[in-house]
């Protein structure tokens, strides 16, 4: 089943400058911005400027300029917050009702700052 890119959520008005954000950097094709609900002493999202639901979406229907340009975006934020080089950080996208996407454009998470313990629980 196709996916449907919803014009209204908040990252699609953040591009638009409808709603402001603390940016970290903008390029090209992404922008990077801290999180109003911190999770880590460093909490990061990273989104395409371009229309994509979720990370297969984008894998998927990106050009190869806005692919390497996210994934520059990526190191270069993980480079400035500290987190690269320093003790680490996570990354983490949320696809779909089971991974818990809150909002329907795909967006990266980069945490770091602490120990993050555990990415999930184990199901056994």
């Amino acid at each position: 089943m196709p996916k449907t890119y919803d014009p209204t959520n908040i990252f699609a008005r953040i591009l638009r400058g409808e709603i402001p954000n603390k940016t970290v950097l903008e390029t090209p094709h992404s922008l990077a911005f801290h999180d109003i609900n911190p999770l880590a002493p460093v909490h990061v999202l990273v989104i395409p400027k371009g229309a994509y639901v979720d990370f297969d979406d984008f894998a998927r229907n990106a050009t190869d300029a806005e692919i390497v340009d996210f994934n520059r975006a990526c190191a270069k934020v993980c480079e400035v917050t500290g987190c690269s080089p320093g003790e680490g950080y996570r990354a983490i996208t949320n696809a779909g009702a089971h991974g818990m996407q809150e909002v329907p454009h795909y967006h990266l998470h980069i945490l770091g700052g602490r120990v993050l313990g555990r990415m999930i629980a184990r199901a056994d």
